[in-house]
């Protein structure tokens, strides 16, 4: 959502006002999740979606409203019937959250747009804790809190009570730049934004797999740095859209990179050997996943020589091996479908399990078209 947060910031450079809408909750279906915005300008431009159709729609004609009558934030729900979903043409049918933030000055969202713009390019993460809805307590409305990544705090939500959960939360997110909303017995719901650089892929290996997988990642928005040993494996004419491309021993490649923790390694290598020394040296960084490509019996050797080096069982534990779901892949891009689904499962906190329906959701639909033909 950087594109977004810029807008914001340029629209009320310009002396403009604009509205900030955000998905904060979802629940079943729908088609955007928590962490989707659009910014809604007071020349009814706009930037960014909230998943199209009547939803986007709606919201859209609120924040033109809300511009137009001065008035302040508001906390909205939108449920998507499947009269509403057909129409529309979306495969979906649950409910959406939305806060609308009116911003009508720079004193309204900065500094608090320039951390976050400098945080996704690259600075350290920050998370932002706003209260989105606060049934009976609409002077909280809006209220903030920045956490910075050296543990300095900007504002307040109101009260202890309040910002403690949120801290905690966001200190949890903020680095892999994820979102979650707060509930608490009155009512009041806090949502949180974790800001930072764009997921990475770091990819130990530019063979079949290893371009694959590039190739793959960077069309799902991934950065993508490549690190091979031999040059005609890892060069900018094969790998053109990669932030950067390395020429190294295994043994040394995270010396020449900062892995922080939105960083994704896969380790695919030639052969053992150099697997082995490329996994070692991966287990130095702070990357969310490390994956490596190969056999049961290839990655148990591997394991036992890196035990024998000292590396903790613990921490071997933490290696996602044989790499990828199970999806039965054989080829490059089949592998590299498999690779990816992994680190984007374990990116968005999903189980990597099948989605088909049981059978009690088919027998239901039958008997609705049975019924309609009785009658």
């Amino acid at each position: 959502m950087k594109e977004v947060i810029q807008g914001v910031v340029e629209t009320l450079r310009e002396g403009n006002p604009c509205v900030l809408a955000t998905v904060v909750r979802t629940k079943g279906s729908t088609p955007q999740k928590a962490g989707a915005m659009l910014l809604v300008r007071d020349d009814g431009s706009g930037l960014g979606t909230l998943g199209g159709g009547c939803v986007e729609g709606d919201i859209w004609f609120a924040a033109k409203e809300m511009l137009r009558q001065e008035s302040g934030p508001e906390f909205k729900d939108y449920y998507l019937n499947e009269d509403i979903a057909a129409r529309d043409g979306l495969v979906c049918g649950g409910t959406m959250y939305f806060y609308l933030e009116p911003l009508r000055s720079l004193d309204d969202f900065l500094p608090l747009g320039d951390e976050i713009l400098e945080a996704y390019d690259g600075g350290e993460p920050v998370a932002l804790a706003t209260v989105v809805n606060s049934p009976g307590r609409p002077e909280r409305l809006g209220a903030k809190l920045l956490l910075r990544a050296d543990g300095t705090v900007s504002g307040t939500l109101g009260t202890q009570e309040l910002d403690e959960p949120a801290l905690e939360t966001a200190v949890r997110i903020a680095h892999i730049g994820n979102t979650e909303s707060i509930s608490t017995e009155d009512g009041t719901e806090i949502f949180v934004e974790g800001f930072t650089t764009p997921p990475t892929l770091v990819m130990v290996g530019g063979g079949h797999v290893g371009k694959a997988t590039a190739d793959l990642a960077r069309f799902l928005g991934y950065r993508i740095f490549i690190v091979d040993d031999r040059p005609e494996f890892s060069n900018e004419e094969r790998f053109p859209y990669a932030e950067q491309t390395i020429v190294t021993p295994y043994d040394q490649w995270s010396d020449h990179l900062s892995v922080n923790v939105n960083s994704y390694v896969v380790v695919a290598t030639r052969g053992h050997r150099y697997d082995d020394m490329a996994l070692e040296s991966a287990l130095k960084t702070r990357a969310r996943y490390i994956g490596l490509l190969g056999s049961r019996r290839k990655t148990l050797m591997i394991y036992r020589r890196l035990m024998e080096q000292g590396i903790t069982k613990e921490r071997i534990k933490e290696v996602y091996a044989p790499v990828g779901l199970n999806i039965g892949g054989l080829t490059p891009e089949e592998i590299a479908v498999s690779i990816m689904s992994e680190v984007v499962m374990v990116r968005r906190g999903g189980d990597g399990g099948r989605m088909t329906m049981g059978d009690w959701y088919i027998d239901r639909a039958a008997s609705i078209v049975e019924r309609a033909v009785e009658v």
